[in-house]
């Protein structure tokens, strides 16, 4: 099994209740299409680079899992089917990367973050 890690954006006119249930889709999603969830995580309200959809700000968060690559094909679509979706990016992550992930957890501290378990 690879890892991935995925940063998407969503819109900001969402309330956090919505923004929640929004990315709770998306980590079942993972396990509905035979993934592990490892680590999911919320960046907040953040200011855009360049307006997306005339919106200048938007929800960012992250999510690192395990899985076959037709799973990234699966998430991308619902994705792109979900209208509160503004952007999204999926990367595979190599040994490196997620040495360096862990590293970043551990310094910024696990308050911060929500380990998924399944």
């Amino acid at each position: 099994m690879n890892s991935y890690e995925t940063v998407f954006i969503l819109t900001p006119v969402l309330s956090d209740d919505q923004a929640k249930e929004a990315v709770q889709k998306f980590e079942s999603e993972i396990a509905s299409f035979g993934g592990k969830l490892k680590h999911s995580e919320k960046w907040g309200l953040k200011k855009l680079a360049y307006p997306i959809q005339k919106k200048t700000t938007g929800f960012y968060f992250l999510l690192e899992y395990e899985g076959e690559g037709n799973l990234i094909n699966d998430l991308e679509i619902s994705f792109k089917r979900d209208e509160r979706v503004m952007r999204f990016l999926t990367v595979k992550m190599c040994k490196d990367h997620q040495a360096y992930s862990v590293k970043r957890r551990a310094k910024m501290g696990e308050a911060k973050t929500v380990v998924a378990e399944a």
